[in-house]
């Protein structure tokens, strides 16, 4: 492997993980005071790493919910990493089977928005460093959440505190990270609208796949600059 790769995907991390890492620790920290024990958080933690749909499973397991209803809604709230998949699919094509396979699984937000700023950089999208960006989010995300864990019960009820605000901000940050793209602003404020009615007149977690459906919807039907060779 190449060791500049290495370090370089290592380094593209630290924004992503200053933002990340307060809701890792807010994500154990809700764990921890629904019950969960460390292990279970641990366990749920490295297999499904997606730290919004497991915020909606914990709230939807505490009301004791159908357990279809649960994967329903987590696989709506992780509707957008298919959409991501497919922004993906052209840098990654180099990829052998297994290591789309591996990529696929790492593909968080942050390792999405990283990626493709890298490649539509120009800069080549290597197998090394999309591994080390990825691995190194992974495994600080698993110990943040077990911190969030041990230290759940100091910090009392996370909400109650205004930390769940912290998903919001770190979303927020990631969409601004693409505002220098063709018709970003449309396409955002049509997504964001759809999100607000569909929140209101079908419900959650449903009007977060509602809503990047319409954005895609836009973004598809909006004119693109023609760039200059």
């Amino acid at each position: 492997m190449n060791r500049d790769e290495i370090l370089s995907g290592m380094r593209a991390t630290l924004p992503s993980l200053l933002s990340a890492l307060p809701f890792g620790v807010l994500l154990g920290a809700v764990s921890t005071n629904m019950g969960l024990s460390i292990s279970e958080i641990l366990l749920m933690n490295m297999t499904i790493y997606a730290g919004a749909s497991q915020l909606v499973g914990i709230e939807l397991f505490r009301h004791n919910v159908a357990p279809w209803l649960v994967v329903a809604s987590i696989f709506a709230v992780n509707f957008r990493h298919i959409l991501y998949s497919a922004a993906l699919a052209n840098h990654i094509e180099h990829f052998s089977l297994g290591k789309k396979l591996v990529a696929f699984f790492l593909m968080v937000d942050p390792q999405f928005a990283e990626s493709l700023k890298r490649a539509e950089s120009g800069v080549p999208l290597t197998f090394t460093w999309y591994l080390s960006f990825g691995l190194t989010f992974y495994i600080t995300w698993q110990i943040t959440a077990v911190l969030g864990a041990i230290f759940g019960s100091l910090v009392g009820d996370p909400r109650a505190l205004g930390l769940d605000v912290l998903l919001t901000v770190y979303f927020l940050g990631l969409t601004l990270g693409f505002r220098k793209k063709d018709n970003w602003l449309p396409t955002v404020l049509a997504s964001g609208l759809a999100a607000i009615l569909a929140k209101h007149l079908v419900g959650s977690p449903w009007h977060i796949s509602i809503g990047a459906l319409f954005g895609i919807l836009v973004a598809t039907l909006l004119p693109v600059r023609e760039r200059k060779a």
